[in-house]
């Protein structure tokens, strides 16, 4: 009987032994993690809201419904485009501007979801930033741990992001968009070649800074750019915003307060 336990015990150990090499090996072929640790990194955490009442004051623009005269001259395929998506706003017909994608509740794409007066949490983790949308609980990923981006994936609506740190400043460069979402709230259209860089900073304990530059050859004759400002709100939370529930609750009204016919 003591024989058999003595030699259960040894089997154990050799196999515990068998398998702190195997560990070892997997360790040792895994590539070596670029990821910067938090404590190297700015802080970006926080909850943002952006400055429209003063941004002008602090040498912004106020930005409302599109990025103004920031854009560039459109090519001619663009311009065809945005002869269809631009009327949706500048027609006769309001019920046009319902053939907007995001008032059928489809995300909004970047930089245009920076247009929504919704706030926004940073949060920072090892390897990835994220960014929380108040505006239909969107949850975008910035991934910083050195990957390149995913050629896997098709077409997306909020593009794929990475991202890394140069000094002060979060690098996110986005990519692989498809064309179904609008640059902004008059219209501008993109196409699936959209390339978006954004430069987001602190300026101080109370203010945010993004710069952005949109690069899309097959819509713009040239890159452009702006910079908006964003306020920390401590106070704030996160509150629930539901696309579909708001178009719901309208379409309810509609009907609620529509006149019988006789």
């Amino acid at each position: 009987m003591r024989n058999r336990a003595i030699n259960l015990a040894l089997a154990l150990l050799v196999a515990a032994i068998d398998w702190t090499a195997i560990s070892s090996r997997a360790q040792a072929q895994q590539p070596a993690a670029s990821t910067q640790t938090a404590a190297s990194t700015p802080d970006l955490s926080g909850l943002w809201s952006r400055l429209r009442d003063g941004a002008v004051a602090h040498g912004y623009e106020d930005y409302v419904l599109d990025f103004g005269k920031s854009d560039s001259p459109m090519t001619p395929w663009a311009a065809a485009k945005y002869r269809i998506t631009g009327a949706m706003y500048h027609g006769t017909d309001p019920k046009t501007v319902m053939s907007d994608p995001v008032f059928q509740c489809f995300p909004p794409g970047v930089p245009r979801i920076y247009l929504f007066n919704f706030p926004v949490q940073i949060v920072q983790i090892p390897g990835q930033v994220l960014m929380l949308f108040e505006y239909d609980h969107f949850v975008r990923r910035i991934y910083t741990d050195g990957r390149a981006h995913d050629a896997d994936q098709g077409p997306l609506w909020m593009g794929d992001s990475i991202g890394k740190w140069e000094g002060d400043t979060l690098v996110v460069d986005t990519v692989n968009f498809n064309d179904k979402t609008l640059i902004d709230r008059v219209g501008r259209p993109h196409s699936d070649a959209l390339h978006v860089v954004e430069r987001i900073r602190r300026i101080d304990a109370k203010f945010m800074e993004v710069a952005f530059t949109v690069n899309d050859s097959k819509a713009y004759t040239k890159p452009w750019g702006t910079k908006l400002i964003f306020e920390s709100k401590p106070d704030w939370k996160i509150m629930e915003q539901i696309c579909e529930d708001n178009a719901s609750f309208i379409d309810f009204n509609k009907k609620a307060t529509a006149t019988p016919k006789k």
